[in-house]
């Protein structure tokens, strides 16, 4: 019996009942990257929306490091946007130790426009420029030569 292309490039196969089923594995990531709560948002989303995407990242063996990299990419954009609002608004130290309630209010409600920010435009909307895909920034990214000012819009509006 002569041997199939997958026997000749070193593939097996294994004997179930009447079958034989080829051996498979994916490629193992290189890099054991430790995926937070934005990751898993992400992973969760593309897995229902985008099930290409998710395939062709996780037959290449480059998922956990995608994820990881939306994970730190969406939490500097949220401790960012949390930082500067707060400045904006003026909720300081000072109020913390003036009005513990007040200051935990107003955390609490910037925290929840900093999350909805961050799951808006990097987790549920990963930005496009000319049909491929951008790593979003802290600051301004370049698309076909122009500057998006998505993230400063945000901070700038007062």
């Amino acid at each position: 019996m002569a041997k199939t292309i997958f026997e000749e490039m070193g593939g097996t196969y294994v004997r179930q009942g009447d079958y034989f089923i080829p051996c498979l594995s994916l490629p193992a990531d290189k890099e054991n990257h430790p995926i937070g709560v934005w990751g898993q948002r992400h992973l969760r989303y593309i897995k229902q929306h985008h099930k290409v995407r998710y395939t062709n990242l996780l037959t290449s063996g480059k998922l956990n490091s995608y994820l990881a990299d939306i994970d730190k990419q969406a939490e500097d954009v949220f401790f960012r946007l949390v930082k500067q609002i707060a400045e904006r608004e003026g909720v300081t130290e000072q109020l913390k130790a003036d009005n513990q309630m007040e200051w935990v209010a107003r955390m609490n409600n910037i925290r929840s426009r900093a999350t909805e920010i961050v799951s808006h435009d990097i987790i549920y909307n990963q930005p496009k420029c000319g049909g491929r895909e951008i790593n979003t920034s802290l600051s301004p990214f370049q698309c076909n030569g122009r500057k998006s000012r998505k993230y400063v819009i945000y901070l700038n509006n007062t």
